[in-house]
């Protein structure tokens, strides 16, 4: 016969065993905010001075595109002066923290744009800058899934201002170095209007330490497969830019 205290006995260790299994599980599952702040870092929110320039090509239903930019980007300040097409050329996006504006040659101040608002094909504003989703976004992580093969955590990202580029993301961000792979961008209610793969074929040195940089964004509306935006980084870069460089006020015409 088995007696009361040994049942009493074996159920405590079961019970240790399964708390050190949680417990230990929770240990190796990094924070939301890490995933965030490592992921932000391999798309060009590095604290210091960056550029780096950048193709964007769309093919919308028979509408073909291409616009080049070349962007400097400091903490939470980035320009992207359009460079090509040449009936483009000299005009600027300026981005302070939330904060959008549109300039182009001849006109007399800069005029305030939404960073949701379309630059080409699915593509919106905010997706040619560099990346802080945690500024932006409330997150948790909700699950581990792979994306083509990788095994990645899978977060579901919430805005925290009304002026953030979008309402909410499922994001998916790779275990081994923390690159967020695929975006699902998500509508008021809550429902995929666009979707964002991404590579980091690109090498950046920050701190004297390589690390992965993105070279590749391909967003493709989800209710019209036609209309698809590739964005190609090439030459990342970090260079010397001096405080208040890329403030609004030396943009002016």
């Amino acid at each position: 016969m088995v007696s009361l205290k040994k049942i009493k006995f074996s159920s405590t260790l079961v019970g240790l065993v399964w708390s050190a299994t949680i417990f230990a599980a929770n240990e190796s599952t990094p924070t939301t905010e890490v995933l965030l702040k490592d992921a932000d870092r391999a798309r060009g929110a590095v604290e210091s001075g960056i550029s780096w320039n950048t193709a964007v090509d769309t093919v919308d239903g028979k509408t073909v595109s291409k616009v080049e930019y070349v962007i400097k980007s400091k903490g939470d300040k980035a320009v992207a002066e359009t460079t090509a097409p040449e009936a483009a050329k000299g005009e600027y996006l300026i981005f302070k923290e939330r904060n959008l504006w549109y300039l182009k040659p001849g006109m007399k101040r800069a005029v305030v744009i939404s960073a949701r608002q379309k630059l080409t094909g699915p593509a919106s504003n905010a997706d040619i800058a560099s990346t802080n989703y945690f500024r932006d976004y409330d997150g948790a992580i909700v699950g581990e899934e792979k994306v083509d093969g990788v095994d990645c955590w899978k977060l579901e990202l919430k805005a925290k201002a009304k002026n953030v580029s979008y309402n909410g993301i499922r994001y998916w961000i790779t275990k081994t170095d923390h690159l967020g792979i695929k975006a699902d961008f998500l509508s008021v209610k809550g429902e995929v209007f666009k979707t964002a793969r991404f590579k980091y074929d690109n090498k950046l040195k920050v701190d004297k330490k390589d690390q992965h940089f993105v070279s590749d964004m391909v967003i493709v509306d989800s209710q019209r497969p036609d209309s698809t935006t590739n964005i190609k980084v090439k030459m990342p870069k970090i260079i010397d830019i001096p405080d208040g460089a890329l403030d609004l006020s030396n943009f002016k015409k």
